[in-house]
């Protein structure tokens, strides 16, 4: 019996219910397939934690996730701690700590949904982001504060170790898909250092891999080609901040916020990497019942497909498919769903694939 070590943090807003509908998913498959299991540790982690402490991990508490296979994180924002102290307390400090380098987030319209581009059904992408590096480094700083010559810098920071080896992984990622075609995406015309350094190196290592079509777009551009040529993209690659706002972009063109994944690898696997759903805390809609869990599934499955346990996370895509082919839907796709309807269904497909398998 395969045992995983599965370090669970819900965090904010709706990232409990749907981490909850998450691990209800995920335990009703272990129980199935009989060939794994998870060990679950539940971490309080949030922004009510940090009001109440006055931080968000404890001391030790990033020695304590390494003894962990993954981590399934819910969102982390809140209306009463600033955006900055959030994100910078929780999240990024696990990415960035456990060199968590490579994000990673899928886009397509799932059978049933409908995209708000006539041509959606194109859509097929692999966003992957640079996840340590650009302007999210922490480099910078503010001067003179309050007086009218106040300074804020954010100086962004890029080196050829951590370029290159985001632009192999991409070049990987784009040799196992169909098309093989990976697009490069900078603004190298207006940032002529950091970007032109991404670039050349792109070029360099794509001497590495012959088999993979490459071009490439400045980030403006290529807002517009997802937009009116879907089918002319397959994977992408771009900084930190690019593929952040690209990546909620894709999710949008997709259908919803409310379906799209994100995994944080550190693809050597000398530390856990964490999934997490796209969509944040989503605070209009806590507590109501109605958060979409299906970014969460796809998460878990992602996450599946990390541990080694393809075949589960290939059914659990499946009953995804089948579910939004049925039309379950919450209101963020014009349906009445519920979060927890949606859990049961996906659980009922599941049962019933065992059902037709036996």
């Amino acid at each position: 019996m395969r045992e995983y070590k599965i370090a669970a943090i819900p965090g904010d807003g709706i990232g409990p219910e749907v981490i909850s509908a998450g691990l209800q998913v995920l335990e009703t498959l272990a129980g199935q397939d009989g060939g794994f299991k998870l060990g679950v540790e539940h971490f309080p982690w949030s922004s009510d934690y940090y009001l109440e402490k006055g931080y968000y991990i404890p001391e030790g508490g990033l020695e304590r996730l390494k003894q962990f296979d993954a981590i399934f994180f819910g969102a982390v924002g809140a209306l009463n701690v600033p955006d900055h102290v959030s994100l910078w307390g929780l999240r990024l400090p696990i990415a960035q700590g456990f060199d968590q380098y490579a994000n990673v987030r899928p886009a397509r319209v799932l059978p049933g949904v409908k995209s708000p581009l006539a041509n959606g059904k194109d859509i097929d992408w692999v966003i992957i982001r640079e996840n340590s590096e650009g302007e999210y480094a922490g480099n910078g700083g503010r001067t003179h504060r309050g007086l009218p010559i106040e300074t804020g810098t954010e100086t962004a920071v890029f080196t050829r170790a951590g370029v290159e080896r985001i632009h192999r992984f991409a070049f990987e990622i784009a040799q196992k898909r169909p098309r093989k075609h990976l697009t490069l995406v900078t603004k190298s015309n207006a940032q002529r250092f950091g970007m032109v350094m991404w670039d050349e190196i792109f070029y360099e290592v794509a001497k590495d891999y012959p088999d993979v079509k490459v071009d490439r777009e400045l980030v403006d551009a290529v807002t517009t080609r997802m937009v009116l040529k879907p089918h002319t993209l397959d994977v992408v690659v771009a900084t930190n901040l690019h593929a952040d706002i690209l990546s909620d972009l894709a999710a949008a063109l997709s259908g919803s916020l409310g379906i799209a994944p994100t995994a944080n690898l550190n693809p050597e696997r000398l530390f856990p990497s964490m999934f997490e759903p796209i969509h944040g805390s989503a605070f209009d809609i806590t507590g109501k019942g109605v958060a979409n869990p299906i970014a969460t599934f796809w998460t878990a499955a992602m996450m599946l497909e990390h541990l080694g346990e393809k075949p589960a996370a290939e059914r659990l895509m499946a009953a995804i498919e089948q579910i939004t082919a049925n039309g379950v839907f919450t209101p963020d796709l014009g349906g009445h769903a519920t979060t927890a309807s949606v859990t049961e269904a996906i659980c009922k497909v599941l049962a019933d694939q065992v059902k037709k398998a036996a």
